[in-house]
């Protein structure tokens, strides 16, 4: 409610305030001429670089922390975020409005975090996640894990994490979600191609250890599709040599190889790879496995730094220890992603492989983790990857030679249509 305050103001009042408010005008003149940032002495650190000096006018920016300083009061809390927490919201600020959802800024307690999910295992419920269409959307359940359990899917479309709608998460506060301790239930909103309402899955957490290949199949459970297997091989008795990989470690090039090894020994021609809601990971994973396939110096991927730096080609090494009597055929689907869509997109254009299944994921863009402060780290996307015919994976992803989708039946009679078409076209 505003304040009246009565009129009966004698005229030599009137002209003494008049005269003070012409000098109290010049004052308040005189300082918004000078740079809020000036007046912060508390602050160290809010020099302009010399490289935005004269390009980008911070003044506002310095206005509105003044601002606050001087006038917030908590409407609802005591609480009041100290100059640190200021300068992390302003961070988060920054690297929301690029509209990327692989450009994050870590505060200290999520650096902490991510450094940990990066080496080695963690709390959670296995699965990745990313933004499609801006939407949060299941990249893939990872093998064995509670996700996969209970029955989450690539291409899952995630409404809430508990009680927090998700359509204005990030992906990284998204995964603090849906992360916690051993033990502990996340509810998950589900909405799923084909089925016209959203629904709720439950998902007991646990200890994730990720998974990476898998061709050590047992006699008599080669493929979800029928034929056995010889013990201790991923050959089944049909000729074909089936090998799952889950995701592209640090450890799987070695991994790979020794598959490839078994594939050799076996003798079969006729190699099955699924890569079938493999999220991806490191590069130089998919550089090394696709030279297995490809004489030295064939493209396998391109990296564009958007005129920042010059355009990186990546190109096999080499190792190419195959003939033309081999058949490879390549699994795909929505939860395909990063360095899967690298090397499927290398063997599929260079006509080493066809690619059977649903379109990829399409997430075709490099990040790199940079230290801001010892405890802060910024994880910004700096580059785009291409496709050796140049194709953006981002725009999309991978189109498969044969599509082959997976209905809810299928899935819920334990049928692999996409299973059985890449052994027809392998065995015919």
């Amino acid at each position: 409610m505003q304040i009246v305050r009565e009129r009966n103001i004698q005229s030599i009042a009137l002209i003494v305030l008049l005269l003070a408010g012409v000098f109290f005008t010049g004052v308040s003149f005189g300082e918004s001429r000078i740079s809020s940032a000036t007046t912060l002495n508390e602050l160290a650190g809010k020099e302009v670089p010399a490289e935005l000096a004269g390009k980008t006018d911070f003044a506002p920016f310095w206005q509105v922390w003044k601002t606050l300083n001087e006038k917030y009061v908590a409407a609802t809390s005591t609480a009041v975020a100290n100059d640190e927490q200021k300068v992390w919201g302003a961070i988060i600020g920054l690297t929301s409005s690029l509209k990327d959802p692989y450009t994050v800024f870590f505060t200290p307690e999520e650096s902490k975090l991510f450094e940990n999910e990066i080496n080695g295992n963690f709390e959670g419920v296995g699965m990745e996640v990313g933004i499609k269409d801006e939407v949060l959307t299941v990249i893939a359940p990872l093998k064995g894990t509670p996700a996969e359990r209970a029955g989450v899917r690539p291409g899952d479309k995630v409404l809430k994490i508990d009680d927090t709608v998700s359509n204005s998460l990030r992906v990284d506060q998204a995964v603090r979600l849906i992360r916690g301790k051993k033990g502990t239930e996340v509810r998950l909103t589900i909405l799923r191609e084909g089925k016209s309402d959203p629904f709720e899955i439950k998902v007991t957490r646990d200890v994730i250890d990720i998974p990476t290949l898998d061709f050590e199949l047992k006699p008599g459970k080669a493929s979800v599709s029928g034929g056995d297997t010889e013990a201790g091989s991923g050959l089944r008795s049909d000729g074909v040599f089936v090998l799952r990989l889950y995701n592209f470690s640090a450890s799987s090039p070695r991994l790979f190889r020794d598959a490839l090894r078994k594939f050799v020994e076996s003798g079969s021609t006729k190699l099955l790879l699924d890569l079938r809601g493999n999220p991806g990971g490191f590069l130089d994973a998919a550089v090394d496995m696709a030279s297995w396939f490809l004489p030295a110096g064939k493209i396998i991927v391109t990296e564009d730094a958007g005129g920042r730096s010059d355009t990186k080609i990546h190109r096999s090494r080499g190792y190419d220890v195959f003939n033309k009597n081999l058949k490879m055929v390549i699994l795909v689907n929505s939860g395909s992603a990063s360095a899967s869509e690298i090397l499927a997109g290398a063997l599929q254009e260079h006509k080493i492989a066809k690619l059977v299944g649903t379109r990829t994921f399409g997430k075709g863009s490099v990040q790199e983790l940079v230290k801001i402060t010892p405890e802060t780290s910024l994880k910004v996307t700096v580059a785009r990857w291409f496709t050796p015919n140049g194709l953006s994976i981002s725009a999309g992803g991978l189109t498969p030679d044969v599509e082959v989708k997976l209905s809810p039946e299928d899935l819920e009679k334990k049928k692999d249509p996409q299973m059985a078409k890449a052994l027809q076209l392998l065995t015919e």
